[in-house]
């Protein structure tokens, strides 16, 4: 299994190395001289030994390049990140859930493999792989893997509940994600089974948490604080820090991708605050996810139109940022509107609003009048 791997970056060549965050940046003609080391099974360069000693405090001096570093090719285009929702089910039925009813779909094994090779062809390096519920997915290790060994750094989205599951946490320790964040939905046992309307979720999310803490993990938790567990917002964050763990909060509930308003009711009104001005985005053209299907869309949010990258490889996703364009274009009520310039959120996501019926203020400034 390699210890880092080596990939183009638009303009850049970078060497990374699986679980950790950190990189090193090379020139081109120390990048091709490690490709051609990898090539011909030399050693690995001298200055890159150096690098990763002091980098990541590992030796790699006695290692041949090819068995030790991993070189990817450039891809066509300029895809280096993708999120992959590798399945539409989930082992909690939390109020706020963006998805919906979660009823279990995704590709087979085999379909699987094929879209993660194709992301591989695009240039994806960073991959971030969710759900639904990733770990619940009975191909995950096996997805994950595959994914770990074309060289993506692959970061996890997760509710936690699957690792204390030692077959999950062994591969996790074999394989380490560059990142797992894992969601929080409150400090106690009454009000997390409340709230994922599962009863002993909260004391499997623990013992999950403290076997992944212990065993060093990147983690980064994300405190879900919505009406029913607002009052232990402070307790929440409190753990956070007690953990060491960096966290991050998130109280504005969205409808669910189908543009219905169920989530809407679950938010917690003193938590909720104004959005930052929508300033771009590069989804559809440095970016793009791919549903349970593998149907490349711009986002998890835009997702018609769309591309199915099964039937179409790698060639399909040249129409992405044609369709990021057209998806960011003003429609409906929002034609012509005078506070656009300030608009708190994208197009996709404001039709998303729309669509629910969603009161103003949760999304538009004119709600603010």
């Amino acid at each position: 299994m390699h210890e880092l791997v080596a990939a183009p970056y638009r303009d850049l060549h970078l060497v990374l190395r699986p679980g950790s965050p950190k990189a090193v940046q090379l020139t081109a003609d120390k990048f091709a001289e490690l490709a051609a080391a990898a090539a011909t099974g030399q050693h690995i360069p001298v200055w890159l030994v150096e690098a990763a000693r002091q980098q990541w405090d590992i030796d790699l001096s006695a290692k041949p390049a090819d068995t030790a570093v991993l070189v990817r090719a450039p891809g066509p285009y300029a895809f280096s990140r993708a999120t992959y929702e590798i399945n539409l089910g989930c082992d909690f039925d939390c109020e706020m859930c963006y998805l919906g009813e979660k009823k279990f779909e995704s590709l087979d094994l085999a379909g699987k493999r094929q879209l993660l090779h194709v992301m591989r062809d695009a240039g994806v390096i960073w991959l971030q792989i969710t759900g639904g519920e990733p770990l619940i997915d009975p191909d995950f290790p096996a997805t994950y893997r595959l994914a770990y060994e074309l060289g993506m750094q692959v970061e996890l989205l997760t509710n936690g509940s699957r690792l204390r599951n030692a077959r999950i946490m062994e591969l996790l320790l074999q394989c380490p994600p560059s990142k797992m964040s894992v969601s929080v939905y409150g400090a106690s046992a009454a009000t997390y089974d409340a709230i994922t309307r599962r009863r002993g979720a909260f004391d499997r999310f623990t013992e999950g948490l403290r076997l992944a803490v212990d065993a060093g993990l990147n983690l980064d938790l994300s405190l879900i604080v919505v009406e029913r567990n607002a009052h232990e917002a402070d307790a929440m964050r409190a753990w956070a820090e007690r953990l060491g763990v960096p966290h991050r909060e998130y109280a504005q509930i969205s409808p669910t991708i189908k543009g219905t308003a169920e989530p809407l009711p679950s938010q917690s009104p003193e938590h909720l605050t104004n959005r930052q001005p929508f300033t771009g985005c590069p989804a559809g053209h440095t970016f793009f996810h791919a549903d349970p299907f593998g149907r490349a869309s711009i986002c998890k949010v835009g997702r018609d139109p769309n591309i199915d990258l099964l039937a179409e490889g790698v060639d399909g996703l040249a129409r992405l940022g044609t369709i990021a364009d057209s998806l960011m274009l003003r429609t409906g009520g929002c034609t012509g509107c005078a506070l656009s310039g300030s608009c708190r959120v994208c197009r996709p996501m404001a039709k998303v609003f729309q669509e629910a019926k969603a009161p103003l203020r949760l999304y538009c400034q004119h709600g603010d009048r």
